[in-house]
């Protein structure tokens, strides 16, 4: 239930980021530099509200590089539907080589879980 729990808010938390990060590529590519990271830091304040928590709840079962790994796993996880769906790119075989080797680093990091 708190893998659960901590990959709800790992997924909320980097879909904020990801727009925070990215969105103004497409939605303000003229607007002023310091008006879009104004805006960007709004975005991500809501990010932190949840990545904190996350952080604070996976780090009582997993231990740091299982929660980054694991971290870094769901920000692709965001990140592929958002550049498909919302910033219209097309997905290569290259998107799927990387995402199997980000299994890969999951798979191995899991290893040595505690018991």
């Amino acid at each position: 239930m708190k893998l659960f729990q901590v990959l709800l808010l790992l997924t909320c938390s980097n879909t904020f980021m990801t727009f925070a990060w990215y969105s103004h590529l497409k939605n303000q590519a003229d607007a002023p530099l310091f008006r879009v990271i104004l805006l960007s830091w709004c975005i991500a304040f809501f990010e932190y509200l949840l990545m904190i928590p996350a952080n604070r709840l996976g780090n009582q079962f997993l231990t740091l590089s299982q929660l980054k790994i694991l971290q870094e796993c769901v920000s692709m996880s965001v990140f592929v539907p958002f550049a498909i769906f919302y910033m219209g790119k097309s997905i290569t075989w290259n998107y799927l080589l990387a995402g199997l080797c980000i299994l890969g680093a999951v798979f191995f990091i899991f290893q040595d879980a505690p018991a």
